[in-house]
């Protein structure tokens, strides 16, 4: 294994971590908050961890492996989250590192589940940081690194391995043949949403400081805001405008490719992309007709419906309501979504549509095979047959999704809360939601969790959004072995 080439490519990370410190510093700086100070101290502290790293461990050789790939996947989220904590503890504004380490992995993870019972009390440096790292996560810090660093010797579009093992879904393909231009023209797309996103509330009349923090929070499909009720204080306009960004930033960022190149035909062809807006349709449907007496009028039931339904699909987590009010009906096609997630090659968490798909179409075949056990049936997704590992794959990730959650759940019952509660928080934490029902709703927040519960949520935050198998690879000692 590529132990020098791990650790210089983490510490690489690490070292472009320090140079984003400098955003959230300039922030503190123009409103002139005290907050600055722990910015550039930690700047300082990530930009010598990270020039440690890279100058001990200079490989010779760079060629990077599915392996070491995990590994630096992995790595590089776990120190990114334990270094990017320091501003919220360095600035006294989360007193407790554990609280701190919490609130961070759920920006990176974009998952947006808060301890902060009352956010607006947050300096606009902390709040723009606790922001700005949702869009960082949304598509991914190492993806990021290959599309603005230049590539390194001997790489030979090794990088795949690594963005294979950050980025969501059952399969990740390259969209041109070089893999630092793929990472490139995703994160161009990404800019351009988000600019786009970030004008059109601007023109709502929405501030320029909350524009900014919910364009980063819509495009990372994060969550986090400015304000303790989310997004109920603002215009509809404002809310409609959110909801279909949520929505588009949850569809798989290949088909804006293949729109952004003509190939219409295929982008509409999407299996995934038809029942991703099937599925939203249906639950917005179901849920305006239950909840039409809240309100008064259709149009607003419709308003809030498509709204929770495009935050909790994507998981985005913002809320125009308290959701958690609702009729259980709503409740629980919520509770569906949130398993079931955006689209694979999104900024959206979750189990992802594609896998949903593929299960339903494998179990099909396989109830056809007992009936009849002599013909040979191959399972189809997108118009091509699904490789037999592939599927292997699949039955591994699901196993191990619901032992991790269930895993997650127990520890979770050592608590005081409730039934409804725990569960929610395990399942919102690892489909990266944010808010959960009962006691961590969307008015909520996680701050009565003890701390091993918060530390369990914080792993199950990074279990989802890594989806699992970089991280068991990771803490295996057989990885670490020479071979």
């Amino acid at each position: 294994m590529n132990r020098k080439m791990v650790f210089y490519t983490t510490g690489q990370l690490v070292l472009l971590e320090a140079v984003l410190f400098l955003l959230p510093m300039l922030v503190s700086l123009i409103y002139r908050e005290a907050c600055g100070t722990a910015f550039l101290i930690s700047a300082g502290i990530a930009a010598m961890v990270g020039v440690l790293m890279m100058a001990l461990t200079r490989p010779k050789n760079r060629v990077i492996y599915a392996r070491e790939g995990f590994l630096i996947t992995t790595l590089s989220w776990v120190l990114l989250s334990a270094i990017g904590a320091l501003p919220f503890y360095l600035s006294g504004e989360i007193p407790l590192y554990v609280d701190a380490l919490f609130e961070t992995v759920s920006g990176f993870t974009t998952t947006g589940a808060s301890i902060l019972p009352n956010v607006e009390i947050l300096s606009r440096g902390v709040l723009f940081w606790r922001s700005f790292t949702h869009w960082i996560g949304g598509m991914g810090v190492l993806v990021l690194m290959m599309a603005i660093l230049p590539p390194s010797e001997g790489d030979s579009g090794r990088s795949i391995h690594i963005m294979r093992a950050e980025m969501p879904g059952p399969v990740v393909g390259k969209i041109v043949p070089r893999v630092r231009e793929t990472a490139k023209i995703l994160y161009l797309i990404y800019i351009g949403m988000t600019v786009l996103n970030f004008l059109l509330l601007l023109a709502g009349g929405m501030p320029v400081f909350d524009s900014l923090l919910h364009t980063f929070g819509t495009a990372g499909t994060g969550g986090f805001g400015v304000k303790a009720d989310s997004i109920t204080g603002y215009s509809p306009y404002s809310q409609w405008v959110i909801t279909v960004f949520m929505l588009l930033f949850g569809i798989n960022f290949n088909l804006y490719y293949l729109l952004l190149t003509k190939n219409f035909r295929s982008a509409l062809r999407s299996t995934e992309l038809w029942c991703y807006l099937g599925i939203v349709s249906a639950a917005t449907a179901v849920i305006t007709c239950s909840i039409l007496p809240m309100y008064n009028s259709i149009g607003e039931s419709f308003r809030h419906a498509a709204f929770q339904v495009a935050s909790i699909i994507t998981t985005t987590g913002y809320a125009t309501t308290d959701f958690d009010l609702w009729p259980q009906l709503c409740k629980g096609v919520l509770f569906l979504l949130m398993i079931v997630g955006a689209c694979a090659g999104s900024t959206g968490g979750g189990m992802k549509v594609s896998r949903v798909v593929i299960l339903a179409r494998s179990a099909k075949q396989n109830l056809r095979r007992m009936l009849h056990p002599r013909s040979v049936r191959v399972v189809h997704f997108e118009g091509k047959p699904v490789e037999q590992t592939t599927l292997e794959g699949l039955s591994t990730y699901m196993t191990l999704y619901f032992f991790m959650i269930l895993l997650g759940f127990l520890v979770l019952c050592l608590d005081v809360f409730d039934f409804e509660t725990n569960l929610s928080a395990i399942v919102s934490c690892f489909n990266n939601i944010g808010p959960g029902f009962g006691a961590v709703g969307p008015s909520l927040s996680y701050a009565g969790y003890s701390t091993l519960s918060k530390l369990v949520l914080s792993a199950a935050m990074m279990l989802g959004r890594l989806e699992i198998i970089p991280i068991l690879i990771a803490v295996s000692p057989s990885t670490w072995l020479k071979k």
